[in-house]
């Protein structure tokens, strides 16, 4: 036992330990040569000893004289050191997220806390990495102040992961069409806002009146809200939904087994709360004039409802007709919510042909998510950053996200496709779960820790 104390204690063995863990996880994972940079940090750590001698030793000496400066040396030290493992955690390990809203009921619950694996799609690295540590976008205690700096921007990069995202997969991203915010209304879309204010007011004044009544600001990728949704199709994937179906390259996929849809209950007398909570519904409203229950329910519950002898039916709705509210928000001929496409997920290295019918549908990806100046000329011409192109190779890969709680779900219906360098990674385990409406310690519910998410 004390030659393997000797052998540790080595500052030789010390150094080329230190040295190897360094140069596989900071320098060969992350694929940044300029960190070997800090292989002379470590080898001053364990060989020369050049800050000790002009720095450390007269720490010491002080540490040494005052009490006072002692505890508060060792606090900031311990504190720092804390700081510092947690961000990296953050950053390359795992996060911690919580379900703010129902849009993936009854698979995943508001008040569900999350593990959320970053490995399993690998990590990547912060485009904003001057950033306040643990915090998102927003200073803790204010709405307004950026937790970051954008003095330093790095480009998207992705570590090697566990695997790649499929079909199924409970994914945590950054919210596509968050790139612009109203920072006194970030409960709601920018875009739609914009859109309704066209509508009224027509572009120039609906974008001036935005202007002028908010404080509209632009975040980068890392810094735009998370949304946890499931991936429903792949890039190069077609997507068709019809009657709340999914088709894939024209296969059927078989439902997640919780999904909800909303319902119309009729009632012969009211439901009773016992009755509700028995079976787990959380989204209603009651008509009591028509004796009606509008409800968000799974197959499963909706088929136990029409055994209850006061229910008189349980129709599932489905939107039908044309709806501008879903992307690309042209008012596409049947397209809504419940029946959709066909529409082509755009797949890195894949190329179009430009028409004015798929710019809609990919324009944001060339423009926005993949930064070229795309113009469309007079004559209908399309300019790719100043030139002129009628075809377009895409650069990375985008996905099809959608909530469980088909009905009440704010996803790629809506918004469009997530592109890769959005992905955050996959929920894993849910570690905690509260009830938001129940107090402690009624509120937790036990037969939900530490469960695998589906």
């Amino acid at each position: 036992m004390n030659k393997i104390k000797q052998f540790l204690g080595n500052k030789w063995v010390g150094f080329t330990l230190m040295s190897l863990l360094y140069l596989f996880w900071f320098v060969i994972w992350t694929g940044n040569w300029w960190l070997l940079l800090g292989e002379v940090v470590i080898f001053d750590l364990y060989i020369s000893r050049y800050f000790y001698r002009f720095v450390g030793r007269h720490n010491e000496a002080w540490c040494q004289k005052s009490k006072i400066y002692k505890f508060i040396y060792e606090w900031v030290n311990a504190i720092i050191f804390a700081m510092v493992v947690a961000s990296l955690i953050h950053i390359f390990i795992f996060q911690m997220y919580t379900i703010p809203t129902s849009s993936m009921e009854k698979s995943l619950l508001v008040g569900d806390y999350l593990y959320v694996s970053k490995v399993a799609y690998g990590p990547k690295m912060p485009n904003t990495p001057l950033s306040f540590p643990l915090v998102h976008h927003t200073m803790p205690g204010s709405q307004t102040t950026k937790s970051y700096l954008e003095w330093i921007k790095w480009p998207y990069h992705r570590l090697k992961g566990l695997g790649e995202v499929k079909r199924g997969d409970a994914v945590v991203f950054n919210f596509p069409a968050g790139d612009t915010v109203l920072l006194e209304r970030q409960n709601v879309t920018y875009y739609d806002i914009l859109r309704m204010g066209e509508e009224q007011y027509g572009k120039e004044e609906a974008r001036r009146r935005l202007f002028t009544d908010y404080t509209v600001v632009a975040r980068p990728v890392d810094k735009r809200e998370h949304y946890i949704k499931r991936c429903i199709a792949l890039p190069g994937d077609t997507l068709r939904i019809a009657d709340s179906e999914i088709y894939i390259n024209g296969l059927r996929q078989e439902p997640p087994a919780e999904r909800q849809f909303f319902h119309t209950v009729a009632v012969n007398t009211p439901l009773s709360e016992y009755a509700l909570q028995n079976l787990g519904i959380t989204e209603y409203q009651y008509n009591p004039t028509g004796g009606l229950y509008y409800m968000s329910l799974t197959d499963r519950v909706a088929a136990e409802l029409r055994k209850l002898k006061q229910v008189i039916s349980v129709e599932r709705y489905s939107e039908q007709g044309t709806s501008t509210a879903v992307y690309p928000h042209d008012g596409r001929e049947g397209w809504n919510a419940d029946n959709y496409g066909p529409i082509w997920i755009p797949k890195r290295g894949e190329t179009i042909l430009l028409t004015p019918d798929n710019l809609a549908l990919y324009g944001r990806c060339i423009g926005v998510y993949e930064g070229n100046d795309l113009r469309i000329g007079e004559d209908g011409t399309v300019f790719i950053n100043g030139e002129a192109a009628d075809r377009y190779t895409f650069g990375m890969d985008y996905y099809w996200m959608m909530g469980d709680n088909r009905h009440n779900s704010a996803d790629s219906r809506y918004w469009g496709f997530v592109p890769e360098d959005h992905i955050v990674g996959r929920a894993a385990v849910v570690w905690l779960s509260l009830d938001p409406a129940k107090k402690f310690p009624e509120n937790i519910r036990w037969e939900r820790m530490f469960t695998s998410v589906k």
